[in-house]
């Protein structure tokens, strides 16, 4: 299956989810990903405001500032082609929302990409080598190209997001980790592979 096609497939799935079993199933995937010893070391996070059918961020986002964590979220530009962490104190006021559903941040501090401890990051699939299939804009792979960049990048997604195998290309960046609402996944990267 190439990627347009498992981009299709993926994105049914999700939206054939009903609401409230998402609702429960983010909560339980906030409550694994608020667990990890990334996030409980880490002073600065970056979380992603989730689109209507991925997994909700909120309650992950709200427990990091309870914990007085900075929270960073992307800021997307369109026309760059690219997005910069920047540091938000509201998930109720300071967004623009999007015709796909996306909540873009109007104002913020930029974070500085050395700051940010650990990356939460969104995907439409995830395979077991950490290789990730996102929505074709490729923003987040080229934000984990930045050198400044050190931070531990986990992927955040339902369990039957998961797969055995997605197609790569060499700009694609895997990430260090998965967490579902049905567990945790480490992977064993060799620096230099």
């Amino acid at each position: 299956m190439d990627k347009a096609q498992l981009r299709r497939t993926l994105l049914n799935r999700l939206h054939a989810m009903p609401s409230e079993q998402r609702s429960e199933r983010s909560r339980k995937a906030c409550r694994n990903l608020v667990s990890i010893e990334p996030f409980q070391n880490a002073s600065t996070v970056m979380m992603f405001v989730s689109l209507p059918h991925e997994v909700d961020t909120s309650e992950a986002i709200l427990h990091a500032w309870q914990l007085g964590k900075v929270v960073a979220v992307p800021k997307i530009s369109w026309e760059q082609r690219h997005m910069i962490p920047v540091k938000i104190h509201s998930l109720e006021t300071g967004f623009s929302t999007g015709a796909s559903g996306l909540r873009n941040p109007i104002a913020g501090v930029p974070v500085p990409f050395e700051e940010i401890d650990l990356v939460v990051t969104p995907a439409l699939g995830l395979d077991t080598k950490g290789n990730r299939l996102g929505r074709g804009g490729s923003y987040y792979d080229r934000f984990f190209a930045n050198g400044e960049l050190k931070a531990l990048k986990c992927g955040f997604v339902f369990a039957e997001q998961l797969m055995d195998s997605i197609p790569v290309t060499e700009h694609d960046k895997p990430v260090d980790m998965v967490v579902t609402d049905e567990g945790i996944t480490h992977f064993d990267k060799v620096k230099g592979e």
